[in-house]
């Protein structure tokens, strides 16, 4: 089975997820679950951590405020956002964009898992501390986890299926809308991932 296919059967799968908490919401507000969108070869892949309201209307990632603040962080590396892949690890969205269960991350990472299998990125970068948490607790690097405050713009080595990855936990985009002086840190930030690209 080829990316395009095995990416697709995942797809499927989330659609299917009757098992899910999240599911009768996603019926009930006739939205749809957010697999990801992107490059399938992609060098470098983000990773948030649900769909918000304007997402799951329209079964795409960052395609509300914080998306347009996230095309913008793309733009100041020039970084084309259809050469990247960018997912979240819940598939569907939390009731009033609410944070992430643990049992719903539980429930949805093994998707986000097989994603980074086929897709084979170079580098991960974790758009806030949900994500970044779960992909360092994921890849053998428990070890270094802490606050987001402290870890953003770093870069963490690991290994996954042999391959050598870059892991960059990033603040969420949606904190520069709460707290404009957060975008200056954001772009920072980005420059980092410019220098290992």
């Amino acid at each position: 089975m080829d990316r395009d296919e095995s990416l697709e059967k995942i797809k499927q799968e989330v659609l299917d997820l009757k098992s899910s908490p999240l599911y009768e919401d996603r019926v009930a507000n006739r939205a749809f679950p957010v697999i990801g969108e992107g490059s399938h070869e992609a060098e470098m892949m983000f990773i948030g951590e649900a769909p918000g309201e304007n997402e799951a209307k329209a079964g795409r990632p960052f395609c509300g405020r914080s998306g347009k603040l996230l095309d913008e962080l793309f733009l100041s590396v020039q970084i084309k956002r259809e050469s990247v892949y960018v997912t979240n690890i819940v598939k569907d969205r939390p009731p009033k964009n609410r944070d992430p269960k643990p049992e719903e991350i539980e429930l949805y990472a093994p998707f986000l898992d097989r994603q980074i299998e086929i897709i084979k990125p170079k580098i991960i970068a974790t758009l806030g501390r949900f994500s970044m948490d779960y992909i360092m607790n994921r890849y053998g690097l428990s070890a270094q986890i802490g606050p987001i405050g402290r870890l953003h713009g770093q870069v963490f080595l690991t290994t996954i299926s042999g391959q050598n990855v870059k892991v960059v936990p990033l603040y969420h985009p949606a904190v520069a809308l709460y707290n404009p002086n957060n975008k200056q840190e954001l772009l920072r930030d980005f420059q980092i991932l410019k220098t290992l690209i």
